[in-house]
């Protein structure tokens, strides 16, 4: 074996506990979901079939580098404060919340944890966010709708074609 050779084999020897040990080191990020809808709610079931294959695609992998908390509320008040606490008291690093009342559920069990959301009519009017366009605080998220497009009817044609 040459110099060179055995010094190489010798520093990659050394090196691989420095490798296992930063692998080691790899935390496993938490997200608590708070779905407002039942858990056999075909719709809610798609949104988090795609947000499961988002993550995957940018190289999360559930069970390995994040963990995934839902609870379904049906849109019950009562559900939601109860889901609330125990998904705060699970330490997720971020929350995803469907609804109005998911949102505010989560809004009162935490101001530092962020909140993401969907399917929010209002959020400003809510108070959920300051405003649309600078919502402060630890939550923010996407609208039910955009309101440029209620000064329009929209029809929606059965092969999913938007139109005005």
């Amino acid at each position: 074996m040459r110099r060179r050779e055995f010094i190489t084999l010798v520093g990659s020897a050394a090196a691989w506990p420095l490798t296992v040990h930063a692998q080691q080191l790899e935390t496993t990020r938490r997200i608590g979901v708070l779905m407002n809808t039942a858990s056999d709610d075909r719709l809610s079931e798609a949104g988090l079939a795609a947000f499961n294959q988002a993550l995957q695609k940018l190289g999360w992998t559930v069970g390995r580098q994040v963990q995934i908390d839902t609870r379904w509320a049906e849109n019950n008040e009562d559900l939601d404060r109860k889901y609330a606490a125990e998904l705060i008291a699970l330490r997720p690093d971020v929350f995803l919340a469907s609804g109005s009342l998911s949102v505010a559920a989560l809004k009162r069990v935490t101001r530092t944890v962020p909140v993401v959301f969907v399917g929010v009519a209002d959020p400003e009017g809510g108070g959920f966010v300051d405003s649309l366009s600078r919502p402060g605080g630890n939550v923010t998220g996407f609208m039910l709708y955009e309101y440029s497009f209620s000064a329009q009817p929209a029809l929606l044609l059965p092969q999913g074609q938007l139109t005005y």
